[in-house]
């Protein structure tokens, strides 16, 4: 049997023969266990939430005007990382900020970066990312959605 399940079968009288207090035992009106995150739930964490890691830098990529891609090795990568230092899901963003940090300093100061991709090796062995240069790219245009008025008092919508 897991710790996991054994864990899930726990009763306040459990608690008691452990040797916490019952006045203590009595502030926890409701004894939940977590699970540990697996792999592919490290994963959907990464990229599927509205505000997930990689689409916020992604954003902030685009507002250079500079797409930005990860590997899906690269996200195992961190994944692993992540796993084995055992920070849970919070863990995901000192380990990509780790990865980006110096890249972000790059990117605005020099326009001709078209894209930036990061790798398992960047992630591993800290290797530059892989940059593409487009010398004709001189000035950086960002992409900005914006909100143009609608005649009688409909909502607005977004353009691009």
């Amino acid at each position: 049997m897991k710790q996991y399940e054994v864990f899930q079968e726990l009763l306040p009288q459990d608690l008691l023969k452990f040797g916490l207090i019952p006045e203590f035992i009595g502030r926890l009106p409701i004894i939940a266990t977590l699970k540990e995150l697996d792999q592919e739930a490290f994963i959907k964490i990464l990229i599927e939430p509205k505000n997930a890691l990689i689409k916020q830098y992604q954003k902030l990529f685009q507002i250079d005007g500079v797409e930005l891609v990860f590997d899906e090795e690269a996200i195992r990568a961190i994944v692993e990382k992540a796993i084995e230092r055992k920070t849970g899901a919070r863990g995901l963003r000192s380990i990509i900020e780790e990865i980006m940090r110096d890249i972000m300093y790059e990117i605005p100061s020099n326009p001709s970066i078209e894209k930036c991709t990061i790798t398992k090796e960047t992630v591993l062995e800290g290797v530059e990312p892989q940059i593409v240069i487009n010398e004709e790219k001189t000035v950086r245009k960002p992409i900005v959605k914006k909100k143009r008025q609608v005649p009688n008092g409909q909502d607005e919508k977004e353009t691009a």
